[in-house]
Parts: structure tokens; C-alpha cells; sequence
């Protein structure tokens, strides 16, 4: 057993080939331990070359053409063997794909925004609260990042864009985010950052309101609350990109970490 620091980054890149630059001049200068991407629309054979098999990373593709997807990107400093991938049962649209790095386990998770299939949105967020009961049962570190495509309260959306029966905005949605959220895990930017009435990470591509910051709260990195303990900066880098999501970055400052010395093998889905 080791301690470690570890960052963990996630972005909704609105579409992998769009943003290849952005992707690899981001991941050059933050260089995170861990990059869960979302909304990659694309499948594996799609992906740039130079991100497939990113320089320095285990590198993980999970998506169909044009639509939805996730990615992951796991470095090699803090995982010297391949990990291997899973997909909890839950796996709709190529939603969620998750890792485990040193007994902690990172899923890469892209909810559905529920305007078309409103139930397959709170299906998944159900099913999303199950498997985080399963780590909390069994003593296992947890963290999942991405797009939940819900705002958790007002706080998390700018006055002029709350509209109480707006998708994402929903109290049933809330309700079930919150009792994800009880399954012993911590919002960790809402945790380092409590009172930020404009803390956003997502805005509209429309009338200047990302430069205005009118915006809603939708990407997140949930942890166990033992990891989170010792988290230290979760910044929304809203400066970064084209999409019409921003980064979050979560650091950890001690993340206690077991050696991994199983192979990893491939698994089918695209993964590679």
C-alpha cells in the first residue's frame, strides 16, 4: 500500500474528431492521472490517431458513430499494467466505462439528457445509484465523473436559466442525483466550493453566454468520501475549448493505492 497524489480530470468534448487539438494540447500541459471523456460520437475506428494511443496513457474508446460515447485515458505513471475496462449492466448508449487504478475505481459516465426518453434518463440514474451502493457495501472506492446532465440545485444554475420544469432541472431528477450522492460519495468542486453562485460548467452556444457565464451546472466528479477528504482544487476551467462543456479537474493530495499486477485484457464494445 502507497499514497500518492492523483488528479482526475473530466470533459464533455461535444464530438472527439472536433476537438483533437483541443484534447491533446489540454491533456499536454494538465497532463491528469485520469481523463474521463464524454460524448465522443464516435466509434473506435473513428477516433484521431493521435489520440488513440495517446503517447504516456492507456487509452480507451467506448462509442458508436455520431452519438453519445465515452472515453477514458489512464496514465501510465500511476498504472504501469494495462487495467482492465467494465461496463456495469447499465451500459445504455455507451454511457459509462469504468477502470479500476490502484483499488479505486473511475467510471466515465454520460447520462442521457432525457428530452427524447425522459424514463431511459431516470432509469440510468437509478440503475447509477445501485451500482454506487454496491462499492459503498463492499468497502470499495468509488469515483464517477462526467455529464450528469442535472443541475443538483438553484445554486447550480444561473437566475436567468432556472425553469422549475425544465429536463435537468426536475425535482425527481434532483432527488435521485442526491441519493446517488448518499451512497458515501462527495461533490467534490460543491464540497471546495460552497458558496460559488456561479459555479457552471456547462452554457447555451448561443447569445454570449458562456462570456456572460450564464450557465448551468451539469459535469461533475463524485468521490468517495476518503478520497475526497483529501482532495485539494476541482476548478472548471471554462476558458478551455470549443465545446459547450468545460473541463473539471479534481487533485487529490494522498490517494492510497495498492499495486496492480494482473494483465488486462481487451474487451469487446470498441475498446482498445
Amino acid at each position: 500500500m502507497s499514497r500518492t497524489p492523483l488528479k482526475i480530470a473530466t470533459w464533455n468534448v461535444n464530438g472527439i474528431r472536433a476537438r483533437q487539438a483541443q484534447v491533446q494540447e489540454w491533456m499536454a500541459r494538465e497532463r491528469p492521472d485520469v481523463v474521463c471523456l464524454q460524448e465522443i460520437k464516435a466509434a473506435a475506428d473513428q477516433v484521431p490517431a493521435a489520440l488513440y494511443a495517446m503517447e504516456g496513457y492507456w487509452c480507451y474508446w467506448h462509442g458508436g458513430k455520431g452519438y453519445s460515447g465515452v472515453g477514458l485515458h489512464v496514465s501510465k505513471a500511476v498504472a504501469p499494467e494495462r487495467p482492465p475496462v467494465t461496463h456495469p449492466d447499465f451500459n445504455y448508449e455507451n454511457r459509462i466505462a469504468a477502470v479500476d487504478v490502484g483499488g479505486v475505481t473511475i467510471a466515465s459516465v454520460y447520462v442521457p439528457n432525457g428530452g427524447k426518453d425522459f424514463p431511459a434518463k431516470m432509469r440510468f440514474l437509478d440503475a447509477m445509484d445501485t451500482y454506487a451502493a454496491s462499492f459503498r457495501a463492499g468497502g470499495r472506492q468509488l469515483v464517477l465523473c462526467g455529464d450528469m446532465n442535472v443541475a443538483r440545485t438553484d445554486q447550480d444554475v444561473h437566475p436567468k436559466e432556472r425553469k422549475p420544469r425544465a429536463i435537468g432541472q426536475l425535482p425527481e431528477e434532483r432527488a435521485l442525483l442526491e441519493r446517488i450522492l448518499s451512497r458515501g460519495l462527495v461533490d467534490v468542486a460543491r464540497s471546495l466550493d460552497p458558496d460559488n453562485d456561479g459555479l457552471f460548467t456547462w452554457w447555451a452556444p448561443w447569445r454570449n453566454l458562456r462570456q456572460r457565464n450564464i450557465g448551468w451546472r451539469l459535469d461533475y466528479v463524485f468521490a468517495s468520501t476518503a478520497l475526497a477528504s483529501s482532495a485539494t482544487a476541482c476548478p472548471v476551467q471554462s476558458d478551455v475549448g470549443t465545446s459547450d462543456h468545460a473541463p473539471v479537474v479534481a487533485a487529490f493530495s494522498e490517494v492510497a493505492t495498492t499495486d496492480y499486477h494482473e494483465d488486462a485484457k481487451d474487451t469487446k464494445n470498441n475498446l482498445h
